[in-house]
């Protein structure tokens, strides 16, 4: 009889639940501690992985903790998910269309706050050139 696999994790679920970790404790973390934060149950090499893939987006530094390395996010939620729609934009072949879909499906109070997150953008780039 085959066993039912358990319920995959979204695309990027893992690394997710690993930075919600690392926020959490305050401190730096090894893969180890990592682990026990998530519960336990996933294999140390998953946590591993994942932190190693962090590691490699930039998105955690490590320093070394004895024979381990200890993992500190280097930015917050607001800053992993404006690096995320970077990612996305910077993926996609038409930069004006993705930006169109973007900006349509915005809700108006959205639209309104990106307008002035714009305006405010551009006078700082004014007082930095003057």
């Amino acid at each position: 009889m085959r066993r039912e696999r358990s319920a995959r994790r979204p695309a990027g679920g893992l690394e997710a639940e690993v930075l919600a970790a690392l926020w959490a404790s305050g401190r730096p973390l090894t893969p180890r501690e990592v682990q026990r934060e998530l519960g336990g149950e996933l294999a140390y090499t998953t946590v591993m992985t994942a932190l190693t893939r962090l590691h490699d987006k930039g998105t955690v530094d490590r320093r070394r903790a004895g024979r381990a390395y200890a993992y500190t996010p280097v930015l917050d939620q607001a800053g992993i998910a404006a690096s995320r729609m970077r990612e996305v934009l910077d993926d996609g072949h038409d930069r004006r269309a993705v930006l169109a879909h973007f900006v349509g499906s915005l809700s108006v109070q959205d639209e309104r706050l990106l307008s002035e997150l714009l305006r405010d953008a551009r006078a700082g780039e004014h007082e930095q050139g003057a």
